[in-house]
């Protein structure tokens, strides 16, 4: 199984690539707090940077290794990636300190090439309330399908397609719900209660398939500990 205690040669590339988008972050949150102390003050640190540590236990730690064997472990990392470090990095109002922490050039590229018609455009649809939620929505229960939930347990490269996907869709469903600053919604906020339960009545549903399902969903897992599942870590009764 790709996902057993010996793979982890991913786990230095993810670090890395947090390492390095904390470091750009910090760069530019440094000289925009003490223009902005109000706006960009330490909590927007500690949120973003928080975000970030979420995504390194999700799939950069030995949690990623359990996610073969476990359900629980797996179902850990899903609630991290799409509940835990997508609010803490919209909290960290991120837009503003990662532009402000790219070098200069490359800095007024990507704010030249943002600004164009098409890249605004996309911008634009992608922020919208209703893309973000059938998005999430789309990627919860697509993912969590037994075909490509097993094909995400067998295959690093699928695994790591399945986390970019929940990350992405997470980020895009949460946007504006935290609409972090200096993101505006022409959306009342009231909207935002029937949008978060309508979403969240999803893990509800989820849940009780894997709880009262009278059949094993994802025999891989009944394979992964012998022949015959440990109660103590598999659900036998469930899906996922």
């Amino acid at each position: 199984m790709a996902h057993g205690v010996g793979s982890g040669g991913h786990v230095a590339p993810v670090l890395g690539a947090v390492l390095s988008v904390g470091a750009i972050y910090v760069a530019g949150w440094l000289p925009l707090s003490r223009r902005a102390p109000d706006r960009l003050g330490p909590g927007r640190l500690a949120a973003f940077l928080g975000g970030l540590g979420a995504i390194a236990v999700a799939v950069g730690s030995p949690l990623d290794a359990l996610a073969g064997r476990f359900l629980q472990a797996h179902m850990t990392q899903h609630m991290l990636l799409m509940m835990v470090a997508p609010p803490l990095l919209w909290l960290g109002a991120p837009v503003a300190p990662m532009l402000r922490g790219l070098p200069r050039g490359l800095r007024r590229a990507v704010a030249a090439r943002l600004a164009r018609p098409i890249p605004r455009a996309t911008m634009q649809a992608v922020a919208h309330a209703a893309v973000g939620w059938v998005s999430f929505a789309l990627a919860f229960w697509i993912w969590h399908s037994p075909p490509l939930y097993q094909l995400a347990l067998r295959s690093d490269a699928w695994h790591h397609v399945e986390h970019a996907c929940f990350l992405a869709t997470a980020l895009m469903f949460w946007r504006p719900v935290i609409l972090a600053w200096p993101g505006r919604s022409p959306w009342p906020r009231w909207t935002m209660i029937p949008y978060f339960v309508l979403a969240d009545l999803q893990n509800t549903v989820l849940a009780a398939i894997l709880t009262l399902s009278d059949r094993l969903i994802y025999p891989v897992y009944a394979r992964s500990v012998g022949s015959v599942p440990d109660p103590h870590w598999t659900i036998s009764r469930s899906p996922a």
